[in-house]
């Protein structure tokens, strides 16, 4: 198994190294530090970590978006660590996407939960977006294939059994999906209006 890649963000050259230390006591991993917001983004973009970790001693709400905007938290875990924090930037941090986040720091003996609970937390929210993205696009199909049978009752004069059964019949003479058919009547009743 590959060794895990992370990019901590500390600008505390003694903290990294600590931090460092404490990461690779816990896991077999890669640490690349980044000690700068200056192009923070195009950064951890061009390393592509499996994680990032995020050390802010007092983050303000500016801080705390460019940095979840910056470390990607859609496209991987981000976990941050705060010395204190309120209320409202705990909600920040949520609505952010944040994996994790952290008050009263970074401790080593609590690096390795949270990161097994950032990671988990990642992959079940990965999974609802990629189930609310296929039950989205479910819905549009859905209200297509309505569409295209009230057209076709509307133009044939026939019921809805009939038309869904047309489109069918049609989606599998084509070899296409239901949906597609759907889409095409649809396009071609708005391009003969």
């Amino acid at each position: 198994m590959k060794p895990i890649s992370i990019v901590l963000i500390e600008k505390i050259p003694e903290r990294a190294t600590l931090i460092m230390g404490a990461l690779r006591a816990e896991a077999e991993c890669e640490v690349t530090v980044i000690a700068t917001d200056e192009g923070l983004a195009r950064r951890i973009a061009d390393i592509a970590p499996d994680l990032v970790l995020i050390d802010v001693a007092n983050p303000s709400r500016d801080t705390l978006e460019a940095l979840s905007l910056a470390s990607s938290p859609m496209d991987r875990p981000v976990a941050m660590f705060v010395d204190r924090s309120d209320r409202d930037l705990t909600r920040a941090a949520i609505e952010a996407g944040l994996s994790a986040y952290v008050v009263n720091g970074l401790r080593a003996e609590r690096i390795r939960p949270i990161l097994d609970a950032a990671i988990a937390r990642f992959h079940m929210f990965q999974r609802m977006r990629t189930e609310l993205a296929a039950t989205r696009a479910a819905l549009a199909e859905r209200k297509d294939v309505d569409k295209a049978k009230r057209i076709l009752m509307t133009a044939r004069g026939i019921g809805e059994e009939e038309a869904y059964a047309m489109l069918r019949r049609s989606a599998m003479d084509q070899k296409k999906k239901i949906s597609d058919i759907a889409q095409a009547i649809i396009i071609a009743t708005d391009l003969l209006k």
